[in-house]
């Protein structure tokens, strides 16, 4: 007997499976926690902005919320490719070799029918899309109106504001799905 005699497709599309739900909860920590220090870097450069009177300090706002926001995005996308490839391929492909009467891996498709479930997409939506999007704006629009704007500056916001529209459209393209 050699050790591939253990070895059946139905066993290696379960521990394919097993591998892809610990990386794709790997990634939702990791996805959500981009979300918490979003927030909290953008609040600490608000903080040193305003003790420090130098409105040009804003502009990293931006910057960390399109860097961050590129990565949220980055890991979302994977996490979703995760549930679509179990749903649609390793789900019947195990259903097919066990001939399983019902689907197999019923989670990826019932959490999707569960009530509610659009609209809690949709408001999570908004929240990305106000952290990552808004909030910089906010920011990109308050070093605008200040006294002291000067032109290399400008350039650099106008540069980031024109990203920022390519990511909200990135998180909108999303939400559609």
């Amino acid at each position: 007997m050699t050790c591939t005699d253990d070895v059946t497709e139905s066993k290696v599309l379960l521990a394919e499976y097993d591998r892809l739900k610990e990386e794709q909860k790997t990634r939702i920590g990791f996805r959500d926690n981009l979300l918490y220090f979003t927030l909290a870097a953008a609040t600490a450069v608000v903080a040193i902005t305003t003790q420090s009177g130098q409105s040009r300090l804003l502009l990293f706002v931006p910057a960390i919320c399109l860097i961050l926001g590129w990565t949220y995005l980055a890991n979302d996308e994977k996490v979703s490719a995760i549930g679509d490839y179990v749903r649609d391929r390793l789900g019947p492909r195990l259903g097919e070799l066990t001939s399983a009467d019902g689907a197999v891996f019923g989670w990826e498709v019932y959490h999707r029918d569960i009530a509610g479930h659009t609209v809690r997409k949709r408001l999570q939506s908004a929240v990305d899309l106000f952290t990552y999007l808004v909030l910089p704006m906010v920011c990109t629009t308050a070093f605008w109106c200040s006294p002291v704007v000067q032109p290399l500056l400008l350039l650099a916001s106008l540069g980031q504001t024109l990203a920022l529209a390519v990511l909200g459209l990135q998180f909108l393209r999303r939400t559609e799905r």
